[in-house]
């Protein structure tokens, strides 16, 4: 007997109601996939409608355009065929817009609106097509196609365009409020962009109006309006804007209104790589949120939609409601990428980490406008609730993150400069500062001497200040020992890839061998056959000569591991710094990367040996990661020991990286806490620990500009160049 029968998939007849109802998210995203409909049509508007019914058991909804309608064909073939690929065969209108929907599900968005849908559309040619659809009956049919659908056509004089007209009971009237009608509205003005250029920068002379009106709603004031676009806040504390190309390269423009003397800033823009993405079009407000802030907002003229000037409240509020980075496609969002709760390029995650520079997501307003589908990857979900978290779209994260920290860094370099930020703690300095009793001293004096206090009396007073000092000094030592181990240890966690990295092998090879180990064992035991043997001495000696793997890095990493600092030693500078280049060794190897110490192979330099282990450890670090970031061709790093006799003149670490950006090195803003240039963000401690690190053992760590890649210097402080007795010996 011949079982092989070919068959059909036959959709379920709820097929359209599964790709209405439970992909489309909600209401207003049904309303903007059928005004998405009209936009694809060529029409210059859309109207939404609606009407309550007379008796208040429902409602209808009407959306009707002005486009060139459907023929009968049309609606037969395309229409009544659920994902259809008519549109992304097309991809142009017939008059050249973009279509927006490509998916050919977007119509049935419909059903989340009512109970029904009448379609009535009209060609150029007066050729009009009726269609009735009640929802209820594939929700009852076994299969699709068991559904009749009647389609009508006739011969009219009516202008061209399609209307839709859904039917609501009473379940579906109970789910429009005024907040519903207010967050509809909300999400119109969003759709489209307040930015009018594109992506080819030329000025874009099509007209797409969106009407919406609203009648006999109970507690909803009846709308009637054009909807429009939210204007773009022209007010803004920081921006940055700028076009970049498929091989990632632009221009950027830095702009800030925080002062009235502030020059825009070109800053060209080098992703390294294409992006993957397509071209991109950024424009990015920043908003110090501060108190001071929003008031200066508000002195500089903010105001509302409707052009009023706003009191500070309804300025957080603006802010609050506009906040987000938002992406475009040819003119219209993508949802939900831009609402204030949907943080897709978790910004607020980057600020917890370092909120002296990061930007969180309730401070910045962002237009990004992306190319169609085919020419950009970024493809949008079906149930419309943003993009594909494919490998485009990371790309999109990694380009618009870069943008906004080019912006973060000259914001940071303001605000350090004008105080504006969160003061950044220098340990010793302000633990000193802190516990210093001269100027106390001194202004008891004078007051003890205008009061005519005898001497003696007054030495006793001085004294017990002094003595107090004397206690808080051994206090400040405690906690200046502390701050040193726990920075040590915060190398120590920097380098943690390096021991997992060189420790993997032996780890893996005592995993593989042991149960070998055990088996040749028992074997040999039983048998005792030499051949037997000679496999146990062959595993031994591997174990022992992956322990000596073990034995080395940890021998390797023992100075920033000490649990306390102890006193100063003599070291050999030259020995202890090719020592902190050991840590990195199988690392410099996978990354291409030389290094060579040059200078006197015994000069030794009293130091903590922890610090100097920090300092180099940070260096070496930061130039292996720049210099694999910015794939450099020659990958080098040189460290030149200077001596004079027997002191020290200065010890110069140079690498073949991309180098320090001179405002940067003015500014001294790489030394300071939080402050890092590298892509998606860093911790920003390295630089600022190691500078700690050099101040504890009375040196400097200075940057220089060079053409050639970072160059910095460790040396005396100026004034204690002269004490060579306490610093230096042979």
């Amino acid at each position: 007997m011949n079982n092989d029968i070919t068959y059909k998939i036959r959709p379920a007849g709820r097929h359209l109601l599964t790709i209405g109802r439970d992909l489309i998210q909600d209401n207003y995203a049904a309303v903007i996939e059928l005004v998405k409909n009209a936009y694809d049509a060529d029409s210059p508007d859309v109207s939404i409608e609606f009407r309550k019914s007379p008796d208040r058991s429902g409602y209808s909804i009407v959306i009707s355009d002005h486009g060139h309608g459907m023929s009968r064909d049309d609606v037969i073939n395309k229409w009544l065929v659920p994902s259809t690929q008519d549109k992304i065969k097309r991809q142009n209108s017939p008059s050249g817009r973009p279509l927006q929907g490509s998916k050919g599900v977007g119509r049935y968005a419909a059903s989340v609106l009512g109970k029904d849908m009448f379609l009535e559309t009209v060609t150029r040619s007066g050729e009009k097509t009726m269609i009735f659809l009640e929802w209820k009956d594939f929700e009852e049919a076994q299969y699709l196609d068991d559904v009749n659908i009647l389609v009508e056509t006739t011969q009219t004089s009516e202008p061209q365009g399609t209307r839709l007209i859904m039917n609501g009971n009473n379940q579906h009237l109970v789910r429009w409020n005024k907040d519903r009608f207010d967050k509809l509205r909300f999400e119109l003005k969003k759709l489209t962009s307040p930015i009018i250029r594109t992506l080819s920068h030329e000025a874009s002379s099509d007209v797409f109006r969106i009407s919406l009106r609203v009648e006999g709603f109970p507690n909803v004031s009846d709308i009637k309006e054009t909807v429009e676009p939210y204007p773009l806040l022209e007010l803004f504390d920081y921006r940055i804007v700028g076009y970049i190309s498929t091989e990632g390269k632009g221009m950027l423009t830095y702009s800030s209104q925080k002062a009235r003397n502030i020059v825009d800033q070109k800053i060209p823009f080098d992703f390294g790589n294409p992006t993957d993405c397509g071209e991109l079009d950024i424009d990015i407000r920043v908003y110090d949120r501060e108190p001071k802030s929003i008031d200066s907002l508000i002195k500089r003229g903010f105001k509302d939609e409707f052009g009023n000037y706003v009191e500070k409240n309804q300025a957080r509020q603006i802010l609050n409601a506009n906040n987000g980075i938002a992406v475009y496609r040819n003119g219209f969002r993508i949802r939900p990428l831009g609402d204030a709760e949907f943080d897709w390029l978790k910004l607020n995650a980057r600020r917890i980490q370092t909120p002296t520079r990061c930007i969180g997501s309730n401070q910045v307003i962002g237009y990004v406008q992306i190319q169609s589908e085919h020419q950009s990857g970024l493809i949008e979900k079906s149930a419309r609730d943003g993009l594909l978290e494919n490998q485009a779209f990371e790309q999109l994260k990694a380009v618009t993150e870069e943008v906004l920290a080019e912006l973060e860094i000259l914001r940071y370099i303001y605000r350090k400069k004008e105080g504006l930020s969160r003061h950044s703690i220098k340990v010793d300095r302000d633990l000193q500062g802190l516990f210093s009793s001269d100027t106390l001293k001194q202004n008891i004096q004078t007051q003890l001497t205008k009061g005519e206090v005898d001497r003696t009396t007054a030495d006793e007073i001085i004294e017990l200040i002094k003595q107090d000092a004397e206690e808080k000094n051994k206090v400040v030592e405690e906690i200046r020992e502390v701050v040193a181990i726990y920075q040590a240890q915060a190398v120590l966690g920097k380098i943690v890839r390096v021991i997992l990295h060189e420790g993997s092998k032996p780890i893996a090879y005592f995993n593989n061998q042991i149960d070998n180990l055990k088996y040749w064992c028992k074997s040999f035991q039983k048998t005792k056959d030499p051949l037997k043997l000679e496999k146990i001495e062959t595993i031994a000696n591997g174990i022992l000569q992956n322990a000596e793997v073990f034995v080395k890095l940890f021998r390797r990493l023992d100075p920033l591991a000490a649990g306390k600092r102890g006193r100063k030693k003599l070291l050999e500078m030259k020995k202890t710094i090719e020592g902190t280049l050991s840590v990195f060794e199988n690392e410099m190897k996978l990354c291409n990367v030389f290094a060579n110490v040059n200078g006197p192979d015994h000069f030794k330099f009293s130091a903590w040996e922890q610090d100097i282990y920090a300092i180099f450890t940070n260096l070496v670090d930061n130039s292996l990661y720049w210099i694999s970031e910015k794939e450099s061709l020659r990958r080098k790093i040189s460290i030149d020991i200077k001596i004079e006799g027997s002191t020290l003149v200065y010890i110069d670490y140079r690498d073949t990286g991309p180098g320090i950006d001179v405002a940067h090195i003015d500014n001294e803003v790489i030394f300071e806490p939080d402050f890092t240039t590298k892509p998606g963000g860093g911790s920003g401690l390295g630089l600022a620990i190691a500078g700690e690190a050099a101040d504890r053992n009375d040196l400097e760590l200075l940057a220089f500009e060079s053409n050639d890649g970072a160059h910095f210097r460790l040396q005396p402080k100026m004034e204690n160049e002269n004490e060579d007795d306490e610093n230096s010996a042979n």
